[in-house]
């Protein structure tokens, strides 16, 4: 098989720790010759994953795999971060796609996917999960980037943030400046499903963050300037609208 881009991926970059370890092997064995969905099944982790042609004509992927609790899984480096997620986060990932099937069982597939299902699919792909000082976390909320990462800078040591959208973590493993997470806040103490409900999601209540501008995760970021782009950093909506 051939495997673009998986002997390429740099375990030690911080926003893959969590994964490294399975990450790094299972990488080995696809660079090697397995297939991505072979590769995963070694873990014997919560689901099957099978090839993408397993999934039947008409019937939605998230249908099928709550269905028959396997996964149509590409060849691919986003289809392999996403056997990882459901490897290390098996209950978030299971409740995302319990919402997403009684979504489809309800309203069916339709052009657009309504609010709960983007909201969800967004999660999925693209999610971070932050638990962090309550300064930090209202920072982020203003987009007060200047707060949030150069004089509240010493809180990060008392933050936890975690990636999980499985497209988020492609997207990193050739980074650039402006890849953004959506931030889903994460309260002490909840549930390993984040207790997710259609009510709580159909808002879409989540906080953009580029990442690279976390303290410790990109060099580049020790300069205070780093955060002076506005392309990137952009100010609070509210914010851009008031007068000079």
């Amino acid at each position: 098989m051939s495997a673009p881009g998986f002997g390429g991926i740099d375990w030690r970059r911080p926003w893959f720790a969590g994964l490294a370890q399975p990450g790094q092997e299972l990488a080995g064995l696809i660079v090697g010759g397995a297939s991505v969905a072979d590769a995963l099944n070694t873990c014997g982790g919560p689901v099957r994953f099978l090839p993408q042609e397993a999934l039947p004509d008409g019937e939605a992927y998230e249908a099928f795999i709550f269905r028959t609790g396997c996964v149509p899984t590409r060849n691919n480096l986003h289809d392999f971060f996403n056997g990882l997620m459901w490897l290390s986060r098996p209950a978030l990932k299971r409740r995302l796609n319990e919402l997403q099937a009684a979504q489809i069982a309800q309203a069916g597939v339709g052009a657009t996917r309504g609010p709960v299902r983007d909201a969800l699919t967004l999660f999925d792909e693209n999610a971070a999960l932050l638990q962090a000082p309550a300064e930090l976390v209202q920072a982020l909320r203003e987009r007060q980037w200047r707060r949030l990462f150069i004089d509240d800078r010493a809180l990060w040591a008392r933050a936890r943030l975690e990636l999980f959208g499985h497209a988020l973590l492609e997207k990193l493993v050739t980074p650039y400046k402006s890849i953004t997470a959506h931030v889903w806040v994460v309260e002490e103490g909840a549930a390993p499903d984040l207790g997710l409900t259609p009510e709580g999601l159909a808002p879409k209540p989540f906080l953009p963050l580029p990442v690279l501008g976390v303290p410790g995760w990109w060099p580049a970021n020790e300069a205070p300037a780093f955060y002076d782009d506005a392309e990137v950093f952009r100010p609070h909506r509210r914010a851009a609208r008031l007068p000079a």
